[in-house]
């Protein structure tokens, strides 16, 4: 592989790692958005987040023990 095709192969890389961050932040905007227009909790005990996590921590490929 020569240096222009080292070059142009972390060009692509790089974006796409820009549109991947893109279309998680136009999700993550998209899920806020409606959590809020059904009058959901994001945080804090019994919210959005905590059941998300619960559930993703209680997944069989969770990293710590799921």
């Amino acid at each position: 592989m020569t240096s222009e095709n080292v070059a142009e192969h972390e060009a692509v890389e790089s974006a796409a790692a820009v549109s991947a961050k893109a279309v998680d932040n136009q999700l993550i905007d998209e899920l806020v958005s409606r959590a809020q227009a059904e009058g959901l909790q994001l945080t804090g005990e019994g919210g959005l987040l905590q059941h998300r996590w619960r559930a993703s921590a209680r997944s069989p490929g969770a990293p710590w023990g799921g």
